[in-house]
């Protein structure tokens, strides 16, 4: 069902050419401005209550349009992460295939081909997950922010209908103040004439989306309700498959009777083995004996000059 169906307005709710656009809010004043000044009827022609009642409407579905649109642009970001890091891990696990480590010991190239056949099939799962909010979730949040660019026209042509009420509301009463000569009569009843269809135009314009805005709004429920429920489905799904991936993963790589205090200790050690190669200890400290582990400090260097190894020794006396 569309969403014209579904709210009674006359709007289509196809989606633009472009998978990647997002539809902006277009905010219209409640207060059309028009580019000449016009006289304001003394007779209140729309009810406070009744001009309260649209701009709170009205004010509830630029509300949601926002919310639309920015809920659009989070999930799109959600699920171009979501592709990203599953992407990645396969990149990493194939990085790992090709480490020269893998063609010295079986056991590691065990674990890495363990680890990429998880990798991959967890990215499979999530480019399902990721197809499966793009239709059900995604579209369906592009068709119904379509919506509101037709809504915002019809509440500016009801804004236009209702300034063009007012100036000849003004004009009526005006010549019904003067004094009732033959051409004044002539001139109010000319002006009621070209009033009474500006309201009529208006009352329609005005009735119509007073009855429709409500309805459309109150129809986001229903619209999203799917949405949402699929959402929820395809994320339950996604992880409790992730559930049964890493704990294959688990079985394969763990060993019996080796908890995780005791492969702790073991990896500490090893690096302490690895700390104590000589090669590491330079990058901290000079090896006893080097030339310039007793350098004495170089004098003030002017202008952030720095002294290159062998360079001449005058480049150390300071600028006079």
């Amino acid at each position: 069902m569309s969403c014209g169906e579904r709210t009674g307005l006359d709007v289509s709710c196809e989606p633009e050419n472009d998978p990647g656009l997002v539809t902006e809010p277009l905010q219209i004043s409640l207060i059309y401005k028009i580019p000449f000044k016009i006289g304001q009827p003394k007779k209140q022609i729309v009810p406070k209550t009744v001009e309260r009642d649209f701009e709170r409407e009205y004010g509830k579905l630029q509300q949601l349009e926002e919310q639309t649109r920015k809920l659009q642009k989070d999930l799109k970001k959600s699920t171009d992460a979501d592709l990203a890091m599953s992407k990645s891990a396969v990149k990493i696990s194939l990085d790992l295939l090709s480490n020269p480590l893998c063609e010295q010991d079986q056991d590691f190239l065990n674990m890495v081909t363990a680890l990429d056949t998880a990798m991959k099939r967890m990215d499979a799962f999530n480019q399902e997950k990721v197809n499966q909010i793009q239709k059900t979730v995604i579209e369906p949040l592009k068709k119904f922010g379509s919506v509101f660019p037709s809504l915002n026209m019809a509440v500016k042509r009801r804004e236009q209908a209702l300034q063009d009420y007012r100036r000849l509301q003004a004009k009526v009463e005006k010549y019904e103040e003067k004094e009732k000569t033959g051409p004044v009569l002539a001139k109010l009843h000319q002006a009621r004439e070209e009033l009474r269809p500006v309201r009529d135009d208006f009352e329609a314009k005005n009735k119509q989306l007073l009855d429709e805005m409500p309805r459309f709004y109150n129809s986001r429920l229903d619209y999203f309700q799917p949405s949402f429920e699929s959402l929820i489905r395809a994320q339950v799904v996604y992880y409790s498959e992730m559930h049964k991936i890493f704990g294959d993963l688990t079985q394969q790589l763990d060993q019996p009777g080796h908890p995780d205090e005791q492969r702790e200790r073991e990896n500490e050690a090893k690096l302490n083995e690895l700390r104590a190669l000589s090669i590491l200890r330079l990058r901290h400290q000079p090896a006893r004996g080097h030339p310039w582990e007793k350098a004495p400090p170089l004098p003030h260097q002017p202008f952030g000059m720095s002294l290159a190894p062998g360079a001449p020794s005058r480049l150390l006396t300071p600028h006079p």
